[in-house]
């Protein structure tokens, strides 16, 4: 029995989408059947984090409504050897499905996929509660800003309520050398505030920028700090015990003269 994960953070913008396909392309690596599923109706990103968007023929509202099977709409990831993807509707309102529909669908992968990577719309409304219906299991994104911590803070709570027993924190966006400063929120005070474990820091990383716009997971770029954090993370979700990554500021000298002198 596979275990479904959504993916969260409140508003959008704090990386939820780009760590739902990092995590289900790092898990896949790792030799495990993954299932990514978008449940942002309306407003579908993650086919193009993935560079499906032009392989869509049917979506998850097509397999909660009896339109065709889970298997039809699904799209296979020729990269990886385990990973597939469901896309959400663009066309279709966010009340097109209900939890009870996606619960079904759930309930069905399950049987199929050793893990389930449910990428969650922004908000709190229908699209939310049909997210996390049947997970077993919640990763809540937050920025190292106040704004982001305290979204993070109600959906956590919003969580709990819907009987998801095991919540953890990935910190998205960290610049080490900002939280020394003052300028971000350190992950110490974070942790203080949210009362959450945590599962991974993700330093802000460029390369996750080229990714985005050629479609393709940051996890297979050698090269990215953020690919090798979103790696960790996914071993870490297995019960793997791994140390976070040293995020120091290293970038050229000359950079951190220049900023100096400004400052």
């Amino acid at each position: 029995m596979g275990e479904a994960i959504v993916v969260t953070s409140g508003k959008g913008g704090a990386g939820k989408t780009t760590l739902s396909a990092n995590l289900g392309a790092a898990l896949a690596l790792e030799g495990h059947k993954v299932l990514l599923v978008d449940t942002d109706i309306g407003l579908r990103n993650l086919d193009v984090l993935l560079g499906f968007e032009d392989k869509i023929v049917y979506d998850l509202v097509d397999i909660c409504t009896g339109n065709c099977d889970a298997k039809k709409a699904t799209i296979k990831d020729k990269r990886f050897e385990n990973l597939y993807f469901v896309p959400a509707s663009q066309a279709k309102e966010k009340d097109a499905i209900t939890p009870l529909q996606m619960r079904n669908f759930i309930s069905e992968v399950k049987e199929e996929y050793d893990y389930i990577i449910i990428d969650c719309p922004a908000g709190l409304e229908q699209g939310f509660e049909n997210a996390v219906a049947l997970c077993d299991r919640a990763i809540v994104v937050a920025m190292p800003e106040m704004t982001s911590v305290r979204d993070a803070d109600r959906i956590i709570g919003l969580i709990e309520q819907r009987g998801i027993e095991k919540t953890e924190l990935v910190i998205n966006r960290m610049r080490k050398s900002l939280a020394d400063k003052g300028v971000m929120l350190p992950v110490e005070e974070i942790l203080e505030i949210l009362a959450v474990n945590l599962i991974g820091v993700v330093p802000e990383d460029e390369r996750i920028i080229a990714a985005a716009n050629c479609g393709t997971p940051c996890v297979l770029d050698e090269k990215s700090m953020a690919g090798k954090a979103y790696k960790n993370i996914a071993k870490r979700v297995k019960g793997e015990e791994v140390s976070l990554l040293d995020i120091s500021d290293k970038r050229n000298v000359f950079v951190r003269i220049i900023e100096a002198i400004k400052n």
